[in-house]
Parts: structure tokens; sequence; C-alpha cells
């Protein structure tokens, strides 16, 4: 825990307002009297957040948000570790099994937000008040790319167990478990579908294919898409996303079914809660909110959200996800973790 909180101190120690996010500490020009403020946790991608932000502050003009980002492992580290005295108002987007961890850790204060029954039950807590809700779904991908493939005369990975098989040695780059929500949904996938003795076994021959496990679910992606290595084991939106932008790749949601995660929001246990903290939650599941999510994620939570497959899926999204257990899987994460760093923390990236 003091090794993730001091990494958090280290990068992140700036408590800062997304650029052209903020408000004026000065009273609101037709607000309530004066602007008040809220410090949010969050783990949303960096390109997604001033979108989301601008969304907020045109609902919310009198409010500032002061935004910390950083991975989903970090932001829960940094909250246990500051049960005590905590500093956020609100978590924002981050993992649903790692925010219960959080839960289990008595720093979450139970909120059902205002038109929480719109929201599928597999995508919020179960418990009433609840002390999570969802907001969209990611799912596994591998981000292929084809021009690389090609040099080698090698076929599109199109299941897991392709993914293991020998001419794919070096090829592939996956998220690490223990800092990427990514990866570790992937992991508790293969768990879930062929259980514990052999998930194991399946990982150490993946291991042998492994060039590197980084610490960010979205940079196999990027990597892949840079070349730099044929096969990214990454999350759909942020493969489509690199494709979209030019890049030679296929994204492949594997056969067995997608591992997947929900991002969600929840308030943090303090002695005085600011009314604007569940104002945010209210609003960060609303239409409007929701409608800015659905244009980087496929998957969103809402009961009547549906229609046409988004771009860059064959299928209803929804229809590729395993069937997920999220309290479970939270419950047994220390005890997964422990296991994948003493087999395979060896490939590694360095940590900044």
């Amino acid at each position: 825990m003091k090794k993730w909180y001091s990494a958090f101190l280290a990068g992140v120690l700036l408590l800062s307002v997304l650029a052209g996010c903020g408000q004026s500490s000065s009273p609101a020009a037709g607000g309530k009297g004066g602007s008040s403020e809220l410090t949010v946790y969050t783990a949303l991608e960096d390109d997604q957040l001033k979108a989301y932000v601008d969304a907020f502050k045109k609902a919310h003009p009198e409010i500032k948000l002061n935004i910390v980002r950083d991975s989903t492992g970090v932001i829960v580290a940094k909250l246990i570790a500051e049960k005590d005295n905590p500093q956020a108002d609100v978590v924002w987007g981050t993992a649903a099994t790692e925010l219960l961890g959080a839960e289990f850790q008595g720093v979450l204060e139970p909120y059902s937000p205002k038109g929480i029954e719109r929201i599928l039950p597999e995508f919020r807590d179960s418990k009433e008040p609840a002390h999570w809700v969802g907001i969209d779904a990611f799912e596994t991908a591998f981000v292929v790319n084809t021009k690389e493939l090609e040099k080698h005369n090698l076929p599109i990975p199109k299941t897991y167990r392709d993914l293991i098989k020998p001419e794919y040695k070096g090829m592939i780059v996956m998220p690490n478990p223990s800092s990427s929500g990514t990866g570790f949904f992937t992991v508790s996938a293969w768990i879930q579908l062929w259980g514990e003795e052999e998930a194991w076994k399946y990982m150490d021959k993946l291991h042998e294919n492994i060039a590197l496990y980084t610490h960010s679910g979205s940079k196999p992606a990027k990597m892949a898409a840079a070349g730099e290595y044929p096969i990214g084991i990454s999350f759909g939106y942020r493969g489509i996303t690199e494709k979209k932008k030019g890049a030679p790749l296929e994204v492949v949601f594997p056969e067995e079914g997608a591992g997947w995660d929900v991002e969600a929001n929840a308030l943090v246990k303090k002695k005085q809660i600011k009314p604007e903290a569940k104002l945010f939650l209210d609003w960060a599941i609303t239409d409007e909110a929701m409608k800015e999510y659905n244009k980087n994620f496929a998957i969103i939570t809402l009961s009547s959200a549906g229609g046409t497959i988004p771009e860059g899926y064959t299928k209803d999204p929804k229809s590729q996800l395993i069937q997920n257990d999220l309290s479970k899987v939270a419950k047994e994460r220390p005890k997964i973790l422990a296991e994948w760093d003493k087999r395979f923390s060896t490939k590694s990236e360095p940590k900044n």
C-alpha cells in the first residue's frame, strides 16, 4: 500500500483542475451565492475527461471540479491510505471490482443516486443503498496489427487459445493485472471460464509468448497501433479508437467471451459529506452524462440503452461478455494477484 501511495504522490500530487474544466472560486453569476468545490478521483481516460467535465459544467456551473486522475489501482490504494483523513469527495469511472475492495475497507459511503432504477442490475451494487453504480462497461479485445502479422505470414488470432500457439512467441503485450483493471478482468475471465487450475496452466503457456506486461490497459493497443508488437491484449474502445486514427488494426473480441468490468462511481465516506457530492453522482447517471459516455463506449449501463450496433463491433457488444460475478472476483482479487505476481511479474515494464 505504501508503495502505491508513494508512487501516487510522486507522480500525481497535483490536485489540479483539468485544463479548461474548472470554475472560478468567486461567486458564480446566477448561481447559488457562490461556487462550491469537489475533489474527484477518477481512472477515466485523459482523452475522455474534458468532454465529460464540460458536460457537467454546463449543468452545474456553480460547482468546481478538482480532478485527480490515475490508474484504478493507484486510485483505490490512495482511497484506502487516506481512510482516516479522506481527501476525495467522490470516485468517478473506476473499475467496480477494485471499488469493491475499497468498500471492504470501509471507505465508501452508501448512496443510491436519483435514477438508479434505470441502471441494469448487473451493472450496479445489489445492496440498498448502493455502494457503487456503473456507468459503462469495457471488455477484453485483441488489438492486432495486420501488416505486422502479414510480414510473418501469420493469421489473426480469434480465440484465447490461439494466443498460446508457438508462432506468436514474443509478439504479444498485455496489461499487468496488478496495476491495470483491464489486465485483471482479463485474467479473472480465464479463471471464471476454465477454473483456476486450467487457467493458470493457460497463463503459463501464454507467458512464453508475452514480450511485455504494461501498467496501462490502453498501452498494448497503442503499441500494436505503432507496430511495436503485432498483438496487444487491451480493451475494445481503445483498439477501435486507434483503428479510426488510421492504424492497420483488426479489433478482435475473443470467441470464448470477453472479460469485462464496469466503470463505476461512488461516494467517499467522510465526516462531512458535501451535498454537491450527491448532486454530482445524480448527474453522473443522467441521460446527458450517458450520452457522453456512449461516445466512447459501446456498452452503457442504462436499461433502456440499445439500438444500432456501434461502429467497430460485428454484433451486440453485451452478447460478447462472459458471465461475471463481480463481488466474488473482488474478494478473490488479492489471492489472484499474489499468484500472478509470483509467476509472471519478471516481464513487467518498470514502474515510473
